[in-house]
């Protein structure tokens, strides 16, 4: 008996053109993947442009002067900030910048067992926050800050990320970076302060609308006195060799 042969019929050309198509899940794939790889390249050309290149402003600076009508802010090097200043900030912010990559570890325990988050944000996380996010409790933001302050760690000399800091942190109500602050409290330049003035200024950033360097209350005097002591401490057991030397 004779085989019979069926022939195959021949494909739609609609059928042929989906065929060649990538799925919808593959397409939602390779968008992801594509704006993950251009996210990862600006964030990394921004972070290196901020080795070399002073930030114009913040954006929380920017919202500052549209709601206050103008801020006082202006950049000085390190090299024009008294040293006392700059280890008083460490001192009083992250004692142990020195010695970490980024995230101070035994701070992050201490705080989680105290339930706060006091003292864990160290002054690269702060650094980051001021320079390429924005201001506020946010999932998102943290999450952004986790994954950019090792690159920033990684990317920028430690004394570095302290210019930056100081230059960009907030000591009063529109006053920004530490050179505004020494001649708004004291009437002199960043790198004329003193060790107590350094200390008081210092003091204020936990919560600079609410306190005053220059008119300082008990509780603020109180913490000065511990800052100074501080500044003193780092300096000689080499905690501030990073970014002194």
């Amino acid at each position: 008996m004779a085989r019979r042969t069926t022939k195959a019929k021949p494909k739609s050309k609609a059928a042929s053109k989906d065929a060649g198509r990538p799925r919808f899940g593959q397409r939602m794939r390779r968008l992801f993947w594509r704006s993950v790889m251009i996210v990862s390249v600006v964030v990394l050309a921004a972070v290196a442009l901020g080795r070399i290149a002073n930030p114009p402003t913040t954006a929380y600076m920017f919202g500052e002067a549209r709601r206050l009508g103008g801020v006082e802010q202006q950049w000085v090097p390190m090299t024009g900030i008294a040293a006392v200043m700059v280890r008083s900030v460490v001192a009083a912010e992250d004692a142990n910048f020195c010695q970490h990559w980024g995230f101070d570890v035994a701070a992050i325990r201490l705080a989680i067992a105290e339930g706060s988050n006091r003292g864990a944000s160290t002054l690269t996380q702060q650094t980051v926050k001021n320079v390429y996010l924005w201001h506020g409790r946010n999932y998102i933001r943290k999450a952004l800050e986790a994954g950019m302050t090792p690159l920033v760690e990684a990317m920028w000399p430690k004394r570095r990320i302290l210019e930056v800091y100081l230059n960009v942190a907030e000591f009063d109500e529109g006053v920004f970076g530490v050179h505004a602050a020494a001649q708004h409290y004291f009437g002199v330049g960043a790198d004329a302060l003193g060790a107590q003035q350094a200390a008081q200024l210092a003091a204020v950033l936990p919560s600079p609308k609410t306190r005053s360097a220059s008119r300082p209350g008990n509780s603020l005097k109180k913490r000065a006195a511990q800052i100074r002591s501080g500044a003193e401490t780092i300096k000689a057991d080499g905690r501030a060799d990073c970014f002194e030397s």
